[in-house]
């Protein structure tokens, strides 16, 4: 069996859902605004400003995320998930919504494996036909949300769930195909034959290009606007 392993956030979504759902919880007034406010912010203005790197601001982001999901009832969270999904859940993007359009045809298994919190991956996963998924697991006691996590946004640990998934479908991984766009989904796309980065971070892509294993069979794939660009891994960037 070939199995198409997709990271979402930023690799199918062009946001984070994480984001999204954060945002909406702020604005549903179970999240203090303040919270979001303080290092979360500033990161994304450095990020944005091109001054801060991205990876370095998915860190703050979950991490602050994590911390104020404590005490959040699983009932309001189910109906501010909903709302993500009913506004975001499209904004999704091309070249990603075809590849896995093409996997479902040639009858391959498709999975998602996201470091989004698990209720919004299988949400996404079931919007997008994903045969099997796994994100990061937020345990809730009495109801609600506890603060304890397994998290799924790390290179370590999504290479374990891919495992599983190998021996679940009996997964020809030299067959296989990984998608991502972060330093977090190295493991996915190195394990496999045919990987692909979708709009890499500078620090993602710079892993790979020290790695001959990975570079020598990588695609890179740019999607700007309406336009989509295959990158030679060798091609220049300027710092």
């Amino acid at each position: 069996m070939i199995g198409a392993f997709f990271d979402i956030d930023g690799t199918i979504c062009r946001n984070s859902l994480l984001t999204e759902h954060f945002k909406k919880m702020i604005k549903y007034e179970l999240i203090d605004p303040l919270v979001y406010e303080g290092k979360v912010k500033e990161t994304f203005r450095l990020w944005t400003e091109r001054v801060g790197d991205y990876d370095g601001y998915l860190l703050t982001l979950t991490e602050s995320y994590v911390n104020a999901m404590i005490g959040i009832s699983e009932k309001d969270n189910e109906f501010v998930s909903e709302q993500v999904m009913k506004l975001k859940g499209n904004r999704v993007y091309k070249y990603t919504r075809e590849r896995i359009k093409w996997h479902k045809e040639q009858g391959h298994k498709v999975i998602f494996i996201s470091g989004s919190p698990d209720f919004l991956v299988r949400r996404m996963a079931e919007k997008w036909g994903a045969n099997d998924y796994q994100g990061s697991i937020y345990h809730i006691k009495d109801g609600k949300f506890s603060g304890e996590i397994s998290p799924m946004w790390d290179s370590k640990n999504k290479i374990k769930s891919l495992n599983k998934f190998c021996e679940k479908y009996d997964i020809d991984l030299e067959k296989s195909f990984a998608y991502g766009d972060t330093s977090g989904d190295y493991s996915m796309l190195k394990s496999v034959g045919n990987p692909i980065a979708i709009n890499p971070s500078k620090e993602f892509l710079d892993k790979i290009r020290n790695d001959k294993e990975i570079a020598q069979k990588v695609k890179i794939v740019i999607e700007r606007k309406d336009v989509i660009y295959k990158v030679n891994i060798n091609v220049e960037t300027i710092d």
